[in-house]
């Protein structure tokens, strides 16, 4: 069983080796025959790759020729071009040479002119300075020609000619000094005038007695006493309460409140007047009666000026604006109200702007509050038209309506139309007859006065009396009037205008002297 079992192994054994042979030998035959593929693959990638090449090669020959004829056609353009350029450069070397030769002759002919006039003024320097030397000795000559039929040395001459030099020009500065004298006289009462106008009306004193009083009517005499109280204490009362003067004369039947406020004199003389209606009078009723008024005064005042700026149809303005324009109520100027006459201004100034097509909100504005600075007290310094745009610049107004109040009478340059527009407004309202409590009889009057005093001057061919009487227009005759006596004329004709005749504001004198020649063309 052991040899069957040997006998079996090895035939297993056998059939292995047998196996394991025949797989060696498949192995190395399909070894051989992938070799031999991978050889023919090889040669035929190699093949195709050597057909590849050439076929690259032969392409780039022909892309390296074309960009040779391109690169060798570029360059022949390029040097034809340069050739151009070249021609075009010696050409224009050729001409500016052509020029510089020809500016060179041109200086060289130039030396040479120079040269010959510097000759010629060489001869003619000379034959000067011989002419010169003549002239000097025939001077010389007259000189002692002179002196010997004067009788006078020359030092003499010279001292009576310079004598009489300075006694023409000493004349001449005195005439100079004269008309200077007399421009500055002129300018310095104009300003004092207006300075002078100015004060009294921002500052009323005892010498307005009239402006600054009110008059309070009253039922009987006794009612003095009950005014004056025990001992005055009624009165004294009446005074701290309000602010003003008590003046209890012999005037029958009245008592006269004095104060330079308008504002203080109108709440006084109402609460003098409730007060006699009321009969009660002593200083706890007073004070009751005075702070009630000044209430009462305060809204008055404030519908006042929401009045004149709703009747302009202008956009609310700031209350302390409205207010202080409503304090214009209680004052005048030469009897005119300010309040009114403001509106009045204002309106004008707005037609005068809707004519021109410029803003008529700013130019009613402006003509509304050009006299608001009267409304201020005394303590504020300046002109009325300062204080004013000052006032209204604090309160946020625009600039072109603030320098439309500032600059109504020429005190501060214009910036715009509306300062001019609301002077002329300004003019026109306070001008016009009948604005300032002169009646058309008395207007008429003074126009007529005026003309009769410039025509009573001798020398006055016409004279004419334009503006509303505030300007005297005369007409000279040039024959009998000379432009120094015209002057001397004016001046005269002022001082009788000021002397005779009681008039608001100024009146200017314009005297006219002109010659005028006419000949006809046949």
């Amino acid at each position: 069983m052991l040899f069957a079992e040997l006998v079996h192994a090895m035939k297993f054994l056998g059939v292995w080796l047998i196996g394991g042979i025949a797989g060696f030998l498949c192995c190395r035959w399909f070894a051989a025959k992938a070799r031999r593929a991978s050889e023919e693959a090889g040669r035929s990638v190699v093949d195709a790759a050597k057909r590849d090449a050439e076929s690259i090669l032969r392409e780039a020959r022909i892309v390296a020729g074309e960009q040779a004829m391109k690169i060798r056609e570029q360059a022949e353009a390029s040097n034809c071009a340069r050739r151009a350029e070249f021609m075009q450069i010696e050409e224009r070397v050729s001409h500016r040479e052509s020029l510089i030769n020809q500016q060179i002759e041109g200086l060289v002919r130039q030396e040479q002119f120079l040269a010959q006039q510097q000759m010629d003024l060489d001869r003619r320097g000379a034959a000067l300075e011989v002419e010169r030397r003549g002239v000097a000795e025939l001077a010389v000559q007259r000189r002692m020609l002179l002196e010997k039929a004067s009788e006078l040395t020359l030092a003499e001459a010279r001292a009576m000619f310079l004598k009489q030099v300075e006694e023409e020009s000493l004349e001449d500065a005195n005439k100079v000094s004269r008309r200077v004298v007399g421009e500055a006289r002129t300018r310095a009462e104009e300003q004092a005038k207006r300075i002078i106008g100015m004060a009294i009306q921002r500052y009323a004193s005892d010498h307005t007695f009239e402006t600054t009083t009110a008059t309070v009517a009253l039922q009987g005499e006794d009612n003095k006493g009950r005014i004056i109280g025990r001992e005055g204490r009624n009165i004294r009362a009446f005074e701290a309460a309000t602010g003003v003067t008590v003046l209890i004369d012999d005037t029958p039947n009245a008592v006269v409140l004095s104060a330079f406020d308008p504002v203080r004199r109108e709440i006084a003389r109402e609460s003098m007047h409730r007060l006699i209606l009321d009969g009660r009078i002593h200083p706890a009723r007073i004070e009751e009666v005075v702070v009630k008024v000044t209430e009462e005064m305060d809204e008055t005042i404030m519908r006042a000026g929401e009045s004149a700026v709703f009747k302009l149809g202008l956009p609310p303005m700031a209350p302390a604006v409205v207010k202080l324009l409503g304090r214009l109520r209680f004052r005048h100027s030469f009897s005119q109200n300010i309040l009114d006459h403001s509106v009045e201004v204002a309106q004008l100034t707005g037609l005068m702007a809707a004519e021109l097509g410029v803003d008529v909100t700013f130019a009613k504005k402006a003509g509304l509050l050009h006299d608001i600075g009267k409304a201020l007290t005394q303590e504020v310094e300046g002109s009325h038209a300062i204080v004013g745009a000052d006032f209204l610049r604090r309160h946020g107004e625009h600039e072109e309506v603030v320098n439309g109040v500032a600059s109504h009478h020429d005190e501060v340059s214009h910036t715009s139309i509306f300062g001019v527009l609301v002077s002329a407004a300004d003019a026109i309202s306070a001008s016009r007859p009948g604005a300032r409590s002169e009646s058309m009889t008395t207007y008429l009057k003074r126009l007529e006065n005026l003309e009769r005093i410039g025509s009573e001057f001798s020398g006055v061919q016409k004279c004419f009396a334009v503006q509303a009487g505030r300007e005297l227009r005369i007409l000279l005759q040039p024959s009998e009037v000379s432009d120094q006596q015209a002057f001397g004329l004016a001046r005269s004709v002022a001082r009788r205008i000021e002397d005779e005749l009681q008039y608001p504001g100024q009146i200017r004198v314009t005297v006219v002297r002109e010659t005028r020649f006419v000949e006809f063309a046949k």
